[in-house]
């Protein structure tokens, strides 16, 4: 998907005080109010609340958020509703979105104005993304896409119930209602799922017609004689790819069993969490005596985005991570114990660089000031508390939080939805009666469960027999220093980051480092990367320490880190061709329809891998969470299609069959 700038949408008044787009030429909900058009079009039109009553899940999907009166109609709704479902999830795509002072200065109905008061709250950045917002304590969500329908319909992966088509008139706004949209409709359709619009054009009761719909026309009201009403049911259904299929398997199975998670570090923990946030259980096992010990044991771990001058999947998905770690930090600051802030970052370029090709950077992409900036060394230094070395990218939502402080966040949210078992370590997994048995050394079965999750990092690679999953490994060293031996550093307010990076003090130390070697085992600390993180420093600060590792004054932890070779995490259902031999599954038994493509890659029933998140853990546990978590559930993803195929763990096979023709499996 190729992102474009999001233009922030206008509202202006016409001659009757209804709310009108200048960039339209069109009101923005009739005569009769925005409340009695969602609730007879929209609600009606799809027979809600009824049909979503009893269920576990109901999806809807919404062409144009506009000022979001339909959205927030249907959480009303959902809320007065005592037989409402469990969980509540609306997409809703919008291509010129309200600033957040001009969402919350909009006059609503007196029943809307509360929730109202809630969306403006949570109003994301308006960035190129999915943006997930959560109300009602998870049971009620709203993933905003912003951008174009035409781009973002066919990212969407989820299965959508009802349709809301609420794009303004097809004469004003034609991009909204071409023909393909209703086909890239079709595929995302539940069995029965329905559809309304206020219009009645021709061309759009053809299109939804020809994708499948039955239409027809009812009454309509506000001056408006009829509005078009259509119900899903195609000739022939589609069929849906093996990353969904599994999916369908997953999520009938968990309602059995609880997940079985491997490995308590961050990538564990925030599973279990997003797990219970769908309403899954799970049991984790951990093979030490507590969670975090391994990689997630630093005494601080930094959260911010990035900036690339072609917006790829590198710089979405981990844009998308860092404003889902703020609002996640942020969450978890806010209860007790655990240490941090999310009151920005600065990510230093190199140093005597321009800032004006940064900022001229932002402006090409679009990238608002809440999300980014570009500061001159002087202007960063302000920022900072600190003299700092160079100019340097302003994330206003970054910031630091002490990884096992969150990873017990997560644990704790996720209640008695999860059991912790400590040291029990997994030494082997098998696929036996339609469930994998999770073994110890001696091969004693310690669970059953339909549905497993691997986020126990390289060990992962030895419980699938280390096939066709590329990790590596690196050894880092973080140096330690105290305030009071180098007193520049004691007024620094927020982390600041580059080539390496140093932290605001903590309990009397400043932090700074890392060093990173592959191939490199030793777990003691060493005075040469002491050394070699001082001389870091200097492209960071104005004013490093300026002492010798020898004279003892440092000290510091050596923590290992598992990374993918494209620097993004694995995350999703693993492929039959990364299953090795004695497992109890064929990696042969199924050919992909399209190896060069992983979407469509055959995969092993149940079983899922969260790993390979790096240096980039804090940032990336959530969302990845959120994302493995749909996969199991079957709820929307949090994430577009293209970023799915990003973190595929099948994503390195696909590569390979596409420079040599190999398809997946093959060469074993």
């Amino acid at each position: 998907m190729k992102t474009t700038p999001v233009v922030p949408g206008r509202v202006e008044r016409d001659a009757d005080g209804l709310p009108r787009s200048p960039d339209f030429g069109d009101v923005y909900h009739p005569r009769q109010g925005a409340l009695a058009q969602a609730r007879h079009v929209f609600l009606g039109g799809n027979e809600l609340p009824a049909r979503w009553q009893g269920r576990e899940r109901f999806v809807v999907l919404e062409t144009g958020f506009g000022l979001g009166n339909n959205f927030l109609a249907a959480w009303q709704a959902w809320r007065d509703d005592p037989g409402r479902c469990a969980q509540l999830h609306f997409i809703s795509i919008e291509a010129r979105p309200l600033q957040r002072e001009d969402l919350a200065a909009l006059a609503r109905d007196e029943a809307l104005a509360p929730l109202a008061r809630q969306l403006a709250a949570a109003w994301p950045p308006l960035t190129c993304n999915l943006h997930r917002l959560s109300f009602e304590a998870g049971r009620v969500q709203l993933l905003l896409a912003l951008g174009d329908v035409k781009d973002w319909l066919p990212q969407i992966t989820a299965s959508v119930d009802a349709f809301f088509l609420d794009g303004f008139a097809p004469a004003r706004n034609p991009a909204m209602w071409e023909a393909r949209l209703y086909k890239a409709m079709a595929r995302i359709a539940a069995p029965g799922a329905t559809a309304a619009t206020w219009s009645v054009a021709r061309a759009v009761r053809e299109g939804l017609g020809a994708a499948g719909f039955e239409v027809r026309s009812v009454p309509g009201s506000g001056g408006k004689r009829e509005i078009t009403v259509a119900r899903f049911a195609p000739r022939f259904a589609p069929r849906a790819n093996p990353r969904r299929r599994a999916v369908s398997d997953a999520a009938t199975a968990t309602a059995h069993l609880p997940v079985a998670i491997v490995g308590g570090g961050l990538a564990g923990c925030a599973a279990a969490w997003a797990l219970a946030g769908q309403g899954r259980a799970s049991v984790l096992f951990e093979r030490r005596s507590q969670i975090a010990l391994e990689g997630s044991g630093n005494a601080a771990g930094l959260f911010h985005g990035v900036v690339h001058g072609h917006d790829g999947h590198h710089a979405r998905f981990h844009r998308a991570a860092a404003l889902v770690a703020q609002r996640t930090v942020a969450l978890a600051l806010a209860g007790t114990g655990v240490r941090g802030r999310a009151s920005g970052l600065l990510r230093l370029v190199a140093r005597g660089a321009d800032v004006a090709p940064m900022q001229a950077l932002l402006q090409r992409l679009g990238l608002p000031a809440d999300y980014v900036s570009a500061l001159s060394m002087e202007e960063a230094g302000a920022i900072a508390g600190i003299a700092v070395a160079a100019p340097a990218w302003h994330f206003p939502g970054g910031g630091w939080v002490e990884p096992r402080g969150l990873a017990r966040f997560f644990v704790d949210s996720a209640g008695r939805q999860m059991a912790l078992q400590c040291g029990r370590e997994i030494a082997a997994i098998r696929r036996a009666d339609d469930r994998w048995h999770l073994l110890d050394a001696a091969g004693t079965v310690l669970a059953e469960a339909e549905a497993v999750v691997l986020a126990n990092a390289g060990a992962a690679l030895e419980l699938l027999g280390g096939r066709a999953l590329t990790l590596q490994r690196s050894r880092g060293q973080l140096s330690g220093l105290a305030s009071a031996r180098w007193p520049a550093a004691a007024a620094l307010r927020v982390p600041v980051a580059g080539s390496g990076y140093l932290l605001p003090p903590l309990d009397g130390v400043s932090w700074f480092g890392a060093s990173s070697q592959e191939s490199d085992d030793d777990p003691e600390l060493r005075a040469a990367d002491h050394v070699a993180n001082i001389e870091r420093l200097a492209g960071l600060v104005e004013s490093p320490p300026q002492i010798g590792a020898a004279a003892g004054e440092l000290s510091g932890r050596v923590g290992f880190r598992w990374a993918s070779v494209d620097r993004l995490p694995l995350v999703g259902a693993v492929p039959l061709a990364a299953i090795g031999a004695g497992l109890g599954l064929d990696s042969t038994a199924e050919a992909s329809p399209r190896p060069d493509q992983p979407r469509f890659a055959p995969r092993a029933p149940g079983l899922f891998v969260f790993a390979g998140l790096g240096s980039r853990g804090i940032a990336g546990s959530a969302l990845g969470a959120q994302v493995l978590a749909s996969c199991i559930t079957g709820a929307p993803m949090p994430l577009e299609a293209d970023l799915l195929d990003a973190v595929d763990p099948a994503r390195f096979a696909s590569r390979v069959f596409r420079r040599s023709g190999v398809p997946p499996g093959a060469a074993s």
